[in-house]
């Protein structure tokens, strides 16, 4: 099978070069999934982009978002990486779990939240019509469901690339659920 490497910044283009820059910066390190998107010489800036976006969401909803889709692709990268950030949002350990598992008990939105990507990523861009009503009735608007599947785009991008790759996790490794309700 192919091995992939993390490319370093001397490997990759100008343009990613100054990008790296920004990240080391910004972040204090290059993630190593941001460094694969550098074999191609225009995806990592794009991809930035659309993940820097300005969006309805708050950074929580987001952190939902990628951690539920990221589970539901068994993306362990994602995972990992947006354990870190969802505590980085204020999300606990145990919290981040449910979240991960497509629920959030402790917040009445934030479940509707986590139920609908859970249910629309599983089905493919197809939600059950009652996961999408919940949605909307636990305050969402539909400028938010806009937003939502952006995310959850950005988000299937990031798990895909991961796993063609398999790059090694450069965050702290997200523990495995106790059960598995994908």
């Amino acid at each position: 099978m192919t091995q992939f490497s993390v490319p370093t910044k001397e490997e990759v283009s100008a343009n990613n070069q100054a990008i790296f820059d920004n990240l080391q910066k910004g972040l204090g390190f290059v993630p190593n999934l941001y460094a694969t998107y550098a074999y191609s010489d225009t995806a990592l800036g794009d991809y930035l982009a659309l993940q820097n976006r300005k969006s309805s969401l708050k950074a929580k909803e987001r952190e939902v978002i990628n951690l539920v889709v990221s589970q539901v692709n068994d993306c362990r990268y994602c995972q990992s990486a947006h354990t870190a950030l969802g505590k980085m949002n204020g999300f606990t350990d145990d919290e981040i779990l449910e979240i991960r598992s497509g629920e959030a008990s402790f917040d009445v939105k934030l479940d509707a939240l986590a139920r609908f990507v859970k249910n629309i990523t599983v089905n493919r861009g197809k939600p059950d019509g009652e996961v999408l009503e919940s949605f909307l009735n636990a305050g969402y608007t539909k400028e938010n469901l806009v937003d939502v599947i952006v995310v959850i785009g950005d988000k299937i991008i990031s798990n895909f690339l991961h796993g063609a790759t398999k790059i090694p996790i450069d965050f702290p490794v997200a523990p495995e659920l106790k059960t598995q309700t994908i």
